[in-house]
């Protein structure tokens, strides 16, 4: 046999399966997952078959390429259909994508998977994050506001603050347990959070759920691209969001709702000019590429192509023609060409829609030193900057239509040694140093390869695109460029440079200045920053036994960051606090006032390192 990638499996089926284990195979469920990982798989039609041992297979029925229901799993076993095989099978495959609700589906008064009894008791006996993050706001869920008021504006549901308060308590298990303690159980109360929350419309929060189950398994399966700060940021988002459902209203509770579907708005006539086309390619499998376009307003857009492949795929489409009208340009034309679009569809973010009404020609297109495309690079670099960190902020609006893009005109200075690994130094105008860092390390990739060269020619003066990394120096992933010889543009993960294309190797190095703004060097956020992440890490007891943290706040604070330091002290007085009844006996911890601690001190660490951001673009001369 050989082994092949298992099937992606929906969400709600992962947590159905795990639910309906006894408790003794929950005990179990973690190493069962292990263990099925390292067993030999085949493929044949659209069933993938495991060798649970020499005499027991496991079947996952995919059509389509995902497990839709529980019963799509089949174990021969003698326990089955009860037996943790199958869930082991769930939670070691991918998660699938949630299948879009349609757009007329009533919202239902409860989940499929609790009565209205269940859900009655779950919102009003559990305390909720709502009374206990907003003081002034009475200590039931709801009481925010009321929909029986004609005046009001529109609050959440009874039903959309359970799914909320579910989310809410899952998030605080995992912060409770750590991602060492997070695991296949951990993570299905997340996904049937998730569900839940999807059903009752509140697509942003389950997405962020999922997007924390997605790094809790890559950082239990040891995986390289997998970063601490991702799970901050995303256990951060699932908390705020779930947090705002039962407090926001009108156009705040819209936003806070999210949308299942990316609605796209007529625009009629659109005349585009291509910037660059980037390789994707997802931690879930897929792959493809995005091609970045400017309107004659200088807008930019976006025309995608992803789907399940990774990075094979990326390479593949790059050559493939748009979908986007009767079009017969690749998106590696695209990028250097024009288009002009009649009956286009844009999305907030952007998008370019490619639904039947569309019909674009091929049109010519501009170089980057003409307009409109040349406008991008006269904004000046912290303009951009603040432009782009609106984008990135951990906290942003899905539907924001900033982009996280940085045009500038830079300088070559070599490479320079980081921890992390080698990037490229740079200087841009206003004498600002930037560190130009790989997209994607991938080495069927271009990325690597380019930048290292790009490195050997100091002294090169190069209009750039990048992706703004925030950081409290300038920071970018450098994603295109204008071609050494001032010919035409190099996509950087897609193209090749060659040793022929560089100017003389043997010019002068320019000497590299020091990092400015380092978080070691000028600010201790970073020991705030540090708590935050080993909470994600090791769980509320490993933080709970640090004890006297009294150096670390009387530095923030020498450092004019009382703040952070109250933050700290009340985060670790939070993680130790354990009360006892009469007889002395432990109560259950705390868990909404650590959650709520821990999420004030990751989003004031997120708002104070974008201020640091921000500040470093500034020009130093």
């Amino acid at each position: 046999m050989t082994t092949v990638q298992l099937p992606s499996v929906a969400p709600e089926v992962t947590a159905t399966l795990v639910e309906n284990l006894s408790p003794r195979l929950r005990k179990r469920l973690d190493a069962a997952v292990t263990k099925l990982g390292t067993r030999p798989t085949h493929r044949a039609g659209d069933t993938v078959t495991i060798a649970v041992d020499d005499e027991t297979e496991l079947r996952l029925h995919a059509p389509g390429g995902v497990v839709a229901t529980a019963d799509a799993i089949t174990c021969g076993c003698l326990l089955a259909p009860a037996c943790v095989h199958r869930a082991a099978a769930a939670c070691a495959a991918p998660m699938a994508d949630p299948a879009p609700e349609p757009a007329d589906r009533p919202t239902p008064a409860v989940p499929e998977h609790a009565s209205a009894t269940d859900s009655a008791s779950a919102t009003d006996s559990a305390p909720t994050p709502d009374s206990a993050l907003t003081p002034d706001s009475a200590a039931t869920p709801g009481s925010a506001a009321t929909p029986d008021s004609a005046s009001s504006p529109e609050v959440a549901s009874p039903a959309e603050r359970a799914a909320a308060d579910a989310l809410w308590s899952a998030g605080a298990a995992v912060l409770e347990a750590g991602v060492d303690g997070a695991g296949a159980v951990t993570q299905s109360a997340l996904l049937r959070a998730a569900h839940t929350a999807r059903l009752r419309h509140l697509p942003r929060a389950a997405g962020a759920a999922l997007s924390v189950v997605t790094l809790l398994r890559a950082a239990r399966a040891g995986d390289p691209s997998y970063r601490t700060a991702d799970l901050v940021t995303a256990l951060a988002e699932l908390l705020g969001t779930a947090h705002r459902v039962g407090t926001a209203a009108g156009a705040e509770l819209a936003a806070v709702r999210g949308r299942a579907r990316r609605p796209y708005s007529p625009e009629g006539s659109l005349r585009l000019y291509g910037l660059f086309t980037e390789p994707v390619v997802t931690d879930s499998g897929h792959g493809g590429v995005r091609t970045w376009v400017a309107g004659a307003d200088g807008r930019l857009c976006t025309v995608g192509d992803v789907a399940p492949g990774g990075v094979g795929r990326a390479l593949g489409v790059a050559d493939r023609a748009v979908r986007l009208g009767d079009s017969a340009l690749t998106h590696r034309e695209l990028g250097r060409a024009g288009l002009a679009v009649s009956g286009a569809t844009v999305s907030p973010d952007g998008r370019l829609g490619a639904g039947k009404g569309v019909k674009a020609v091929t049109a010519r297109g501009a170089a980057w030193t003409e307009q409109p495309l040349a406008a991008h690079w006269e904004t000046p670099p912290s303009e951009q900057a603040a432009r782009a960190l609106r984008s990135t902020s951990r906290f942003a609006d899905p539907d924001g239509g900033d982009s996280d893009l940085l045009f500038l005109d830079v300088e070559l200075l070599g490479a320079v040694r980081e921890s992390g690994g080698t990037c490229l130094l740079a200087l841009c105008e206003g004498g600002i140093p930037v560190r130009l860092a790989v997209a994607d390390d991938d080495p069927a990739l271009a990325h690597r390869n380019n930048l290292m060269l790009l490195a050997t020619a100091p002294g090169t003066r190069l209009r750039i695109i990048g992706r703004l990394v925030p950081a409290p120096h300038p920071r970018l992933t450098l994603l295109a460029c204008s071609h050494p010889t001032g010919e035409g543009t190099i996509d950087l993960g897609l193209d090749r440079l060659r040793r022929a294309d560089l100017p003389d190797p043997a010019a002068p190095v320019h000497p590299a200045p020091p990092q400015p703004g380092g978080a070691d060097a000028h600010s201790p956020l970073h020991l705030l920053e540090r708590r935050v992440e080993q909470t994600v890490l090791a769980g509320r007891a490993a933080l709970g036994m640090l004890g006297d943290v009294t150096a670390e706040t009387r530095r923030m604070r020498r450092a004019g960051l009382p703040t952070a330091a109250g933050l700290l002290t009340a985060l670790c007085a939070s993680a130790a606090q354990r009360d006892r009844d009469l007889f002395g006996r432990l109560l259950p911890a705390d868990t909404v006032g650590f959650a709520i601690s821990w999420l004030t001190a990751a989003r004031y660490t997120a708002a104070v390192a974008e201020s640091l951001c921000a500040a470093a673009w500034e020009p130093t001369q």
